[in-house]
């Protein structure tokens, strides 16, 4: 996979993404991830990227001919250019599942200030993401919580593609069961005798039972849609 990112702020992304599962996954060639800062693209001394809107108000807007340059440079034949804006669809699990599945090449336009010029956001995007309803400083920060999420789900980025499996959202869209480990007593707390048995039927209906007892105590929303698809 190439990830391409369109930011104003290249170096935001540039620690998170070289470490640990991303860092490694791009040492074995599995996915390359590249920043183009749309600055460069501009012809004025100042490398202006932004601009006042038309009808007055608060705070600048991205320029779209500097956008539509930055993204040409970068784009292929195969791939998803996606703003990242507090106005996208909401992303989940199932939206990382989709982009590691079915591209092979992502650009992700990182929003800045105001947002951008509204003729951008009509013809060059295959698709509006944001990570939260809250907002942020800039996009590059959800562009890398985005790129975090899908590339752990290439094949091989892993240590076993199990992981990816049996994972909060995964599959289900349960949360995660209860994980203990050694010492086998901490503050006079053990773990559930159940895990200790070696009885693997009895492991696996006890961990779909917290399973379902998590999420009806912590994300009951989560349930809402599997109830839904058993009336």
């Amino acid at each position: 996979m190439r990830v391409d990112l369109i930011t104003l702020f290249p170096d935001i992304c540039a620690g998170p993404l070289r470490e640990s599962i991303i860092g490694r996954a791009q040492a074995r060639g599995l996915v390359q991830i590249h920043c183009t800062d749309p600055r460069q693209f501009a012809s004025d001394r100042h490398r202006t990227v932004d601009d006042t809107p038309y009808g007055g108000g608060a705070g600048m807007v991205l320029k779209a001919d500097l956008i539509q340059q930055a993204v040409a440079s970068v784009s292929s034949p195969e791939a998803q250019v996606i703003l990242l804006t507090p106005q996208g669809e909401r992303f989940t699990q199932r939206s990382a599942e989709r982009l590691a599945r079915n591209h092979r090449h992502l650009v992700l336009v990182c929003g800045h200030y105001e947002g951008m010029d509204e003729r951008a956001r009509q013809t060059l995007f295959d698709e509006e993401i944001s990570i939260g309803d809250y907002v942020l400083t800039n996009g590059t920060i959800a562009a890398a919580v985005v790129v975090d999420a899908v590339v752990r789900l290439l094949p091989g980025a892993l240590g076993t593609d199990e992981s990816a499996v049996d994972e909060t959202f995964a599959q289900d869209n349960l949360l995660e069961y209860p994980q203990y480990t050694r010492p086998a007593r901490l503050d006079g707390m053990a773990p559930p005798d159940v895990l200790l048995s070696g009885n693997h039927t009895r492991i696996q209906r006890w961990r779909q039972e917290q399973k379902l007892v998590r999420t009806a105590s912590r994300r009951p929303d989560l349930l809402l849609p599997e109830l839904e698809t058993m009336t």
